[in-house]
């Protein structure tokens, strides 16, 4: 739950229509949302392993550490907490607060204060849930993961028995003869879908919170990334069925404009619920999982040490929970949250790639008799693992090409992060002497 939760948000309702502007066949779009789940197993198979070799709270900023640097990870670590993480939550909760107003049917202007604090309030509580103990935070998240499914599978389920003659056709497969322009559609169509699959990574963060975690990890990361793909493309398909191609790229709300083609405006509000649905499950997910990477910071005192602060009885990073909660909180008020998250595309992508050159170099130390206790290899390595990076820098390769502005902003925000680096580094030199 925890990683098909941090998979499965509002996107998945909306980023369809993307995909179909920019390869025009029924096997194509499809084929994108296959591709994309493949490369985001991959990335499960490579975060499984690592998991099983280093199964301690921080996940990918403790495998940054290990492999790499120290201020790798920091930077990891200073990106995620500013922007990638934080940024993300203000803008789901404020689509939280968006569909909450279209369920209780409450009018307000575009530019009204009340989503925002909507949003707020949302993430308030959602902090407060999670700070007690991690079961209850983890029970709410499954929770809501496991209804924002069965939406999916109610869209399914009617578009199929209502939703009329099917518009699926696989004559021609392709929407041009195949050229160096199909390959960069295919490539552009896979940038969205990346993005959707995004999120299987963050349950690593729980390395160190979880029974058995050399088993269990790989477990949940593998069968939570084939359980997305199960849904994504499964979605897909009915958007297409129901829509065609060109329907499917003509809206902005396939997953809406689905459910009211087969049921009127009560499926507009089924959708809307989904999607509402959909968003708390991922905020659950989100607020349970990065503190521990804020808190292994402050572990090796590159970071306030507050932030390393326990529960004496839970064991629950409070004060990293309550961090990141108000930091998303100030986000969403200040209305800065579609900037901010434009920023961090390149960057996040950037240290998937990163992390999955961690297991290359920790295979090469596979000379020690321990590394044959490792309980999960990544079938296929070094291959899959090099495809995986291939795919991760290019998309930071379009990124900088199709927006070099907002991506060289997210880069000076992660190289700002040096300084701060070194700052802590000085500090801790200062008090060993």
């Amino acid at each position: 739950m925890a990683v098909m939760g941090g998979i499965i948000g509002a996107g998945i309702f909306i980023n369809p229509y993307l995909v179909a502007e920019r390869v025009h066949t029924s096997f194509l779009i499809l084929a994108v949302w296959v591709a994309g789940g493949v490369v985001a197993l991959l990335g499960g198979f490579i975060y499984a392993e690592l998991a099983a070799r280093l199964p301690v709270v921080g996940g990918q900023y403790a495998y940054l550490r290990e492999a790499l640097h120290p201020g790798v990870a920091f930077l990891y670590g200073w990106v995620l907490l500013l922007v990638i993480q934080t940024g993300g939550m203000a803008a789901v909760a404020v689509t939280f607060a968006r569909y909450f107003l279209e369920l209780t049917q409450w009018s307000v202007s575009d530019d009204s204060w009340v989503p925002p604090l909507i949003a707020a309030a949302c993430l308030a509580l959602l902090t407060a849930i999670h700070c007690p103990r991690v079961r209850i935070g983890s029970r709410v998240q499954s929770v809501f993961t496991l209804t924002a499914i069965a939406a999916i599978g109610v869209l399914e389920l009617f578009s199929f028995l209502r939703g009329g003659p099917s518009q699926i056709s696989f004559h021609p497969l392709l929407d041009q003869p195949p050229s160096l322009s199909l390959a960069l559609a295919f490539g552009s169509a896979m940038t969205p879908v990346l993005f959707a699959y995004g999120g299987w990574q963050t349950s690593s963060f729980l390395g160190g919170e979880v029974r058995d975690p050399r088993k269990t990890l790989p477990r949940g990361l593998i069968l939570g990334v084939l359980g997305v793909i199960a849904v994504y493309t499964s979605l897909n398909f009915f958007c297409v069925r129901v829509l065609s191609p060109a329907g499917l790229a003509g809206t902005t709300t396939p997953a809406s404009t689905v459910m009211r083609a087969t049921l009127g405006s009560r499926g507009g509000a089924v959708i809307a619920a989904g999607i509402a649905f959909s968003a708390f499950g991922f905020l659950a997910q989100s607020m349970l999982t990065a503190p521990r990477v804020y808190f292994a910071m402050a572990e090796d005192r590159v970071f306030f040490r507050s932030v390393a602060w326990l529960h004496p009885r839970t064991r629950v990073p409070v004060i990293a929970i309550a961090l990141q909660g108000v930091w998303a909180i100030l986000i969403a008020l200040t209305g800065t949250y579609a900037q901010v998250v434009n920023y961090v595309v390149a960057m996040d992508s950037l240290f998937f790639g990163l992390t999955a050159v961690c297991l290359l170099l920790l295979r090469r130390c596979d000379a020690s008799s321990s590394s044959n206790k490792i309980d999960y290899r990544v079938p296929g390595h070094p291959w899959t693992t090099l495809l995986f990076i291939a795919a991760e820098w290019l998309v930071v390769l379009s990124t900088f090409a199709r927006d070099p502005q907002r991506s060289f902003i997210g880069l000076g925000i992660a190289l700002a992060g040096l300084p701060v680096y070194f700052f802590w580094q000085a500090q801790n030199r200062k008090a060993a002497a």
